[in-house]
């Protein structure tokens, strides 16, 4: 399984596309004009990569910008943890509060349980709930490939905010001591914003949580 950042839109969000045998899972796809998917798009084709699933961390509005274009494009629907669906449906509201524009997503293919396995060829992902940030939050840890797609949890040096909504910080710090922290020191983290990073490193050096 290999990993394909793109950062996109005025939040600088990290979309990220799993591939593996020409077939390919979307995470948290932050596209948000035509230029941006244009780049994901074009990639997809040159790379010979299929889509077919659409996953979220979470349903924050930097995360689903692209959920309406991917439909269209690929018929794909957003997989999300139920918890976050209220904020999935708010998400043209949540694009006027914060000033700029997001067309409808469309309504979840599914609901994604805590503990379950995504598939993609021979590989697998484990899901791990961790809100705190977000009601719904979850990140998809491959233990094979030693690394997680941690959403808007764990950062370089710093972690979600809890201002939003859904938010709340000793939520957030204990999902990041009990699911993250727990995992082998050599993980690599694949955040919703900024830089990869490792377990080990933030357990050392992260000032919002102690190792």
């Amino acid at each position: 399984m290999h990993v394909q950042k793109f950062t996109f839109n005025p939040f600088q969000e990290n979309t990220y596309v799993l591939h593996a045998a020409g077939e390919g899972i979307i995470v948290d796809p932050g596209c948000s004009d035509q230029n941006e998917q244009r780049e994901l798009e074009g990639w997809l084709e040159a790379n010979g990569v299929r889509p077919i699933r659409l996953l979220l961390t979470h349903a924050h509005i930097d995360h689903v910008m692209g959920c309406a274009r991917l439909k269209e494009r690929y018929g794909l629907r957003p997989e999300l943890h139920r918890n976050d669906l209220q904020i999935l449906e708010a998400a043209e509201l949540q694009a006027s509060m914060f000033g700029v524009r997001c067309d409808a997503p469309p309504a979840p293919a599914r609901f994604i349980e805590e503990g379950e396995v995504i598939t993609l060829g021979d590989e697998h992902l484990d899901v791990l709930f961790v809100p705190g940030h977000a009601p719904g939050h979850i990140a998809f840890y491959n233990p094979k490939q030693h690394f997680i797609l941690s959403g808007d949890v764990l950062f370089h040096r710093s972690i979600g905010r809890t201002d939003l909504p859904g938010g709340d910080m000793d939520t957030l710090v204990q999902s990041i001591r009990t699911q993250l922290y727990t995992l082998g020191d050599d993980i690599t983290v694949y955040s919703g914003h900024g830089p990869e990073t490792e377990i080990g490193e933030e357990r050392r050096e992260n000032p919002f949580v102690g190792g």
